[in-house]
């Protein structure tokens, strides 16, 4: 694929991702594209007897990391040799008093320097997720902060390529397998040097997504900037799809190596069986021999998104979205009868709850 240059406030990145039309699954209002999936959550609750029972997948993660699960717990559950692997970060938690103070310290500490991410230790979908390129900039953060909740500040990690590799190993087998790998694509416009960022967003029905969302989303781009002829201005820190991200199916990248260093990681995480490490790589040469490094880690929760690839009918969606259910609810099963037992219906409601209300609170993302 072709190497074009970003403009992101004043700097350049590198990216091979061109615009792609939007897939008919990607066009079906978010509420109605998740009807059958709670209808067969439903149907195998009742077969298995549980509505919660793939958060028994992951027994050492809050709800096995359907919802409620942090950042900060899978990091801490690892051992040496998975936690090499992650981007540096440093943990807080805002508490009043000078907390600008506190973080700098926090930060010098650890070894990190700006740019920075800032991201909510209980977070989803991307919300709240910041850039931070100077004390200001945390400042700002700080103060738009809940009071009292936990977060995380990360290193910064230029590597233009960011893939969700979704692992899965059953209870008792020693060896996993790579459920499947999805290759984000950031916002993104791709100048013709006669329109602006603005009318090349509204041409593009995907990016219009991102004009949709300001309430919880802050662009970092000049939308009177005219961009030269296949220069291309990346709109957004995060490739979440609700910014107009596109996600591709990268299943054609997996390999006994990449299969290899991901189990070592999982292998290193007691009790861990499912789940999506977000990684960033430099080429997808590297991501295929096991180059990359790990910036989260998301359960049982985490969603089939190789599937959102537009080249995928919505039949096609389904069939891997309903197969990735299934088998969520196949590893409950397992650990169920290795005696974890699932959380509870109120529990996971509470939860589900408590998040949803933080989202509201965060920092728009940027």
């Amino acid at each position: 694929m072709s190497e074009r240059i970003v403009h992101v406030a004043g700097r350049r990145h590198t990216s091979s991702a061109a615009p792609r039309r939007m897939g008919m699954f990607e066009r079906i209002p978010k509420w109605l594209n998740l009807i059958p999936m709670v209808l067969q959550w439903f149907w195998l609750g009742l077969r298995h007897r549980s509505l919660t029972l793939p958060s028994a997948v992951n027994p050492r993660i809050t709800a096995g990391g359907l919802v409620g699960d942090t950042k900060s717990e899978y990091f801490a559950c690892m051992g040496p040799r998975a936690r090499a692997r992650v981007a540096p970060y440093v943990m807080l938690r805002l508490t009043g008093g000078d907390m600008l103070a506190t973080a700098s310290a926090a930060i010098r500490d650890a070894g990190l320097v700006f740019p920075l991410v800032a991201k909510p230790d209980l977070g989803w979908c991307g919300f709240g997720v910041r850039r931070l390129d100077d004390a200001l900039d945390l400042a700002d953060y700080l103060a738009r902060y809940p009071v009292g909740e936990a977060l995380m500040l990360q290193r910064y990690l230029d590597e233009p390529g960011e893939a969700g590799i979704f692992y899965v190993r059953r209870p008792g087998q020693s060896r996993g397998w790579l459920l499947g790998i999805l290759l984000r694509h950031y916002p993104q416009v791709i100048g013709d040097g006669v329109s602006t960022v603005a009318q090349l967003i509204e041409n593009d029905p995907r990016l219009q997504r991102a004009t949709r969302n300001q309430r919880e989303h802050e662009c970092r781009h000049d939308p009177d900037e005219v961009p030269l002829p296949g220069d291309s201005v990346r709109l957004s820190l995060i490739g979440s799809t609700r910014v107009g991200g596109r996600y591709e199916d990268g299943s054609a990248v997996a390999s006994e190596e990449l299969l290899a260093a991901i189990e070592a990681v999982a292998s290193d995480m007691p009790q861990f069986h499912a789940g999506r490490f977000d990684v960033r790589y430099r080429t997808l040469k590297d991501l295929r021999h096991g180059r990359f490094t790990i910036i989260e880690v998301n359960g049982a929760g985490s969603e089939a998104v190789h599937a959102w690839d537009p080249k995928y009918s919505v039949r096609q969606v389904y069939r891997m979205v309903f197969a990735k259910q299934r088998l969520m609810f196949e590893l409950g099963a397992a650990n169920r009868a290795r005696g974890h037992r699932p959380i509870g219906m109120a529990a996971l409601a509470r939860h589900h709850l408590r998040q949803q209300r933080l989202i509201r609170h965060y920092p728009p993302s940027n």
